[in-house]
């Protein structure tokens, strides 16, 4: 929970701003910024010599690929609700995040020893259902640790230490293949490795923040208020599971799902964009593999300064912003200019996307809700963008077969511009809706 003592302004969306907003970030954001971190090396490196390890070394065929690539996606949405309505109610975001991380860590074993469709795609699907269980849990304590003006920021700065992870473990993979060809085994035993290391400082060094129980109040407000408002938050009655649900129903959170799955759906996976750019430009054939480690770096570059943006001048004209980046990207994707730069300005412009998106979804979505309820309100936020670009990747791919590259990108183009304007009146009209979090 997030008590403010200070009578600041307020901008339309109920940040508080000015220079008594704190600029620092908690220490709990850091940590579990090098959980993401670790865990990211450990996934990323296993993501980028996936296709090269399914078509060349177990000898499957794209069609098989592209079904575990949807796996890969869209798995995780089956138990991302689930896993933020645990945490909200058993009140111990930490372990059911740790149990998340710890499964992810488990499947990594098994990618030493399976060698079939079937046992790759038991290995992804647990590995996925991992990632799902343990997202909405994590976001969660983010949001219990940090200040409410200082709260796009936090996600950013988390943002960006797991984007550090997903552009070293691509590189890093790469490495070890560069250096033992066919050395596929190595990459899966030093991705276990780093598995393993994130789940244990999770499990040592994080504290189980209590989102229902902790507050977190200005170090300036003096004593006696402080420790009356604390006081005031633990004695908040306690949600039944009903009540917990109904704050689904918040209108505001609706309108704020339904922005979601529809840019979602509008969404296309990096992959395809990449293989856009790897028939228009040399450059992008010749260094296919480190797309996405270029994509990350100006992911982990823009995180933190979009983040603070985002604080001061509005979340949700930040996401609205960062769809427009998106659309810059596919459009400079498509356009008939070959060379590095345009291959390095669309990189640029998907990484900035993600960083006005990624970690602002959630913010958005507990401002729809209540303490107790935050990590549902999360979760639920995650589900259904999760969905949703399941449907995309497999919608694109059959749009893509039908009509052709470039016709595909232009149709998606056109698609997210016409969404854009929009989503900007559905989210201005939930701003009405917020919950009043500041006590």
């Amino acid at each position: 929970m997030y008590i403010s003592l200070t009578n600041q302004p307020k901008d339309p969306e109920g940040t508080p701003r000015g220079p008594k907003v704190a600029n620092r970030v908690s220490s709990v954001v850091i940590s579990l910024g090098i959980v993401s971190m670790l865990t990211d090396v450990s996934s990323e490196s296993v993501a980028a010599i996936l296709p090269l390890y399914v078509t060349g070394v177990i000898g499957l065929s794209t069609v098989a690929y592209g079904f575990l690539e949807g796996i890969y996606q869209g798995v995780s949405a089956i138990v991302r609700l689930g896993a933020g309505w645990a945490a909200d109610r058993v009140d111990q975001p930490k372990w059911v995040a740790f149990s998340g991380y710890g499964l992810a860590a488990v499947a990594r074993i098994f990618l030493l020893f399976v060698t079939s469709f079937a046992g790759l795609t038991a290995v992804l699907t647990a590995d996925r259902l991992g990632k799902g269980i343990r997202t909405a849990p994590r976001d969660a304590l983010i949001t219990a640790s940090s200040k409410p003006g200082n709260l796009a920021a936090s996600f950013g700065v988390h943002r960006a230490l797991d984007n550090t992870g997903a552009a070293i473990g691509p590189l890093l993979a790469f490495l070890i293949l560069l250096v033992i060809p066919n050395g596929f085994s190595t990459v899966f035993v030093v991705s276990l490795a780093f598995a393993l290391v994130g789940a244990a400082v999770l499990g040592i060094i994080v504290p189980n923040v209590r989102t229902r129980s902790t507050a977190v109040v200005d170090r300036e407000a003096p004593g006696d208020e402080a420790t009356a408002i604390a006081a005031k938050a633990r004695a908040r009655p306690r949600v039944t599971a009903r009540a917990r649900w109904r704050e689904l129903n918040n209108p505001g959170l609706k309108r704020l799902l339904l922005v979601a799955g529809l840019l979602g759906v509008l969404t296309i996976g990096d992959g395809f964009i990449y293989l856009v750019l790897q028939n228009r430009s040399p450059f992008a054939a010749q260094f296919f593999p480190l797309l996405y480690v270029g994509t990350n770096i100006a992911f982990l570059t823009f995180a933190v300064p979009i983040g603070r943006l985002a604080d001061r001048f509005g979340r949700a004209r930040m996401f609205v912003f960062g769809h427009g980046l998106l659309l810059a990207a596919y459009v400079s994707a498509t356009v008939p200019i070959t060379g590095a730069a345009i291959t390095i300005l669309c990189l640029i412009l998907l990484g900035g996307y993600y960083a006005a998106t990624d970690g602002i979804l959630s913010v958005l979505a507990t401002q729809f809700t209540n303490s107790e309820t935050r990590a549902t309100a999360i979760g639920a936020a995650q589900t259904v963008v999760a969905i949703a670009r399941f449907i995309s990747s497999a919608g694109f791919g059959l749009l893509w077969f039908a009509l052709g590259r470039e016709w595909s990108m232009l149709i998606v183009s056109i698609a997210v511009a016409a969404a854009i304007p929009i989503v900007a009146l559905v989210l201005r009209s939930a701003r009405r809706y917020r919950a009043d979090v500041s006590v």
